[in-house]
């Protein structure tokens, strides 16, 4: 399929299905490691284009875009995500099939913030509240009034996940984790009972969001594709698992929600009774799912250090999974130390 081919049907298709004029497919955009995002230009406003990466064509890649714009669009109006403009399934168009959505002005934070923006404590604490807030939007919808129910299993979602990741990394082992498998056979011997299934984002922290150019209030949250069904707390947990570490040790993905590892910010409990407060939900057992946080985030990584050990794969995201992968579980197993979370 030639580029100028493909960009000429995306035009056409993008007229046809969106009623707009001028369309300019623009450059990519930066951030996100599993899917390609695009700017598109129109006369009549800005659109995003998300698709499967270039020249991966699989039943998987393309259910991931198609998931994320059907929980996008069940969530319109009602949580913080960008508005979805129209699906393509049509993989003769572009090659893959491709979602967009409305542009939504905003940036995306990691591990500084903006300039011009007061560099306190005060700031980034504005951060955590306003990052909690919208995830207890997402968390107080009842998924059975904007979902079908073969949308995703409500129930057992940790427990899959822990069985899953400990048969896949044994059998792909390449070097030894004891602390996986401690760790692991310690959350299902643990496990709570679960509070209530929501729609949950599996992927959740301030990276994946985009705040208002000029203060730090929440826009939307991006990046839906893993989105499924289960314990709101398993969203909750990475994002405080991220929140005040300590940036002297060694930490896995230290740039992940890195601006918020500062001595001064609100403990990370304070984020989840802000949480509770706003979705009447409890987090009795937050310590768990923080542990669980860390540890499923380490199993799922360690995937890419399996195909760099293969030399499948060879990027300096996958090369630095050789220190990252164990980091992450260390800090999991001195949170079950300490018995708490920050």
């Amino acid at each position: 399929m030639q580029p100028v081919d493909a960009e000429r049907r995306l035009q056409a298709w993008l007229a046809q299905a969106t009623g707009r004029s001028g369309i300019r497919p623009g450059p990519v955009l930066a951030g996100g490691n599993s899917n390609v995002t695009r700017l598109i230009e129109t006369n009549e406003g800005r659109l995003v284009l998300r698709q499967p990466p270039v020249n991966v064509i699989s039943d998987k890649a393309a259910a991931g875009i198609e998931r994320e714009y059907r929980v996008i669009s069940a969530l319109k109006d009602i949580a913080p995500v960008p508005q979805a403009v129209a699906w393509c399934s049509d993989p003769e168009v572009i090659g893959q099939p491709f979602a967009v959505t409305e542009w939504v002005e905003g940036v995306a934070l990691t591990e500084r913030l903006p300039e011009g923006w007061p560099d306190t404590d005060e700031t980034v604490n504005r951060l955590g509240l306003t990052m909690v807030e919208g995830l207890a939007r997402v968390h107080a919808v009842d998924w059975q009034d904007v979902l079908p129910a073969d949308f995703a299993r409500p129930d057992g979602f940790v427990q899959r996940q822990i069985e899953r990741w400990l048969k896949v990394r044994a059998a792909e082992r390449v070097r030894d984790l004891p602390l996986l498998e401690e760790i692991g056979a310690w959350l299902l011997a643990n496990q709570p009972a679960s509070s209530r299934a929501s729609v949950i984002h599996c992927d959740f922290h301030l990276d994946n969001c985009l705040v208002a150019p000029d203060r730090p209030e929440l826009r939307v949250i991006l990046d839906w594709e893993m989105a499924t069904l289960g314990d709101p707390l398993v969203d909750l947990g990475l994002c405080l698992f991220f929140w005040q570490r300590d940036p002297a040790g060694v930490i896995g993905f230290p740039f992940v929600q890195g601006l918020t590892n500062r001595p001064g910010v609100l403990p990370a409990r304070t984020l989840a009774e802000h949480w509770s407060a706003v979705t009447s939900l409890g987090h009795k057992h937050i310590d768990y799912y923080v542990v669980f946080a860390a540890w499923r985030l380490a199993a799922i990584v360690e995937g890419a250090w399996v195909l760099q050990t293969q030399g499948k794969v060879d990027t300096p995201y996958s090369r630095g999974l050789e220190r990252d992968v164990p980091a992450l579980l260390a800090e999991a197993a001195h949170i079950l130390e300490k018995g708490k979370v920050r």
